[in-house]
């Protein structure tokens, strides 16, 4: 069974979640610990080729994925290597969007496959290296940032920018089950090479204090923005992603007529019964059904006519910067190889 993302976690309010708090933080205790003591005990291999690290510092969705298809745009040759999370294939096998489900590769290595070669695998060195083998000139690692079982050229940190209505990235800063990250937020920032703060589209600047927290490292500001229009008419949105309620506001400032959404886990497995339900809501309220694009490769192949899928990209404030980090990764690694 999936559980949704606690809101609570967002919010530097103490009041919302504070027995939940108090409960879990014993947890958090142990998570911590056994992340650090992974991470420390882990020693790092060269897959043959620069791997570039797209990860982040709390759990569910901050728009790692639309970095990383942002970064093989920019990096010709490059694959990307998942842990197929939700799939059932351990890998590394390359994802075939023609061939393989959501269900079997995990859905966001099958919405990439659809721009680069993507591989799975539950052991990332044995996927770097099938992806090596394969050509890959880079490896980016989708999600690796507490993944320590690779050597990384580059390690960017994608972060949740939103500090709208007591919202704040790390919440109180407490660490999983307590809070939203995944370690604590001093350790995770030392290994970054750089942040890429993700902004909502219709965000003008990023919070002072939020930024300031980052002083010391390559800052990027990116924004979700549309890949294209939402579709017109009245819509009922759904979206099974890590913060849903982003997905409501998304299409809101885009210009899309909601009139209802509905929530969903992260990852969330559509059936028939709960599509027939959302399709009933949609038919009553005279609306269409639209969601994202990584839910929309988890719908069963019959529903994926009557469903819109709203593809969303990451645009870079500083395209320049971006690439000036990709060469310098890629020029190391270059030049490592050449050393004799």
């Amino acid at each position: 069974m999936k559980l949704s993302t606690p809101r609570w976690w967002y919010l530097r309010d103490p009041a919302p979640g504070r027995v939940m708090r108090a409960l879990l933080t014993p947890l958090s205790w142990i998570w911590a610990w056994a992340t650090a003591r992974r991470i420390a005990r882990a020693q790092p291999i060269d897959p043959g080729a620069p791997v570039i690290c797209v990860g982040g510092l709390t759990v569910g969705g901050t728009g790692k994925t639309p970095v990383v298809r942002e970064i093989l745009r920019r990096a010709p040759g490059a694959h990307a290597v998942s842990r197929g999370y939700g799939g059932s294939l351990p890998g590394p096998v390359q994802v075939d969007p023609l061939k393989h489900t959501a269900a079997e590769v995990g859905d966001e290595p099958l919405m990439m496959a659809q721009d680069a070669p993507v591989w799975v695998a539950r052991d990332r060195p044995a996927g770097a290296r099938a992806a090596v083998a394969a050509g890959a000139r880079a490896v980016v690692l989708d999600d690796g940032h507490q993944n320590p079982t690779l050597r990384k050229a580059l390690s960017l940190v994608v972060v949740d920018g939103e500090t709208r209505d007591g919202a704040w990235p790390f919440g109180r800063r407490g660490v999983f089950p307590a809070g939203p990250l995944r370690e604590p937020l001093t350790k995770g920032l030392a290994r970054a090479d750089a942040v890429v703060l993700m902004l909502p589209a219709d965000l003008a600047a990023p919070d002072p204090e939020l930024v300031a927290l980052f002083a010391g490292k390559p800052l990027l500001i990116a924004r979700l923005a549309p890949a294209a229009p939402p579709p017109e008419g009245p819509q009922l949105g759904f979206a099974g992603v890590g913060m849903p309620w982003k997905v409501e506001r998304a299409l809101q400032a885009a210009g899309c007529r909601l009139v209802d959404f509905a929530p969903f886990p992260d990852h969330f497995a559509y059936d028939e019964g709960t599509l027939r339900a959302l399709e009933a809501r949609a038919k009553a309220a005279g609306a269409g059904l639209v969601t994202t694009e990584k839910d929309w490769v988890r719908l069963p192949a019959a529903w994926r006519a009557l469903v819109a899928a709203w593809p969303v990209k990451a645009q870079f404030e500083d395209d320049a910067a971006l690439d000036a980090l990709l060469r310098r990764a890629l020029g190391a690694a270059d030049r490592a190889s050449q050393t004799p």
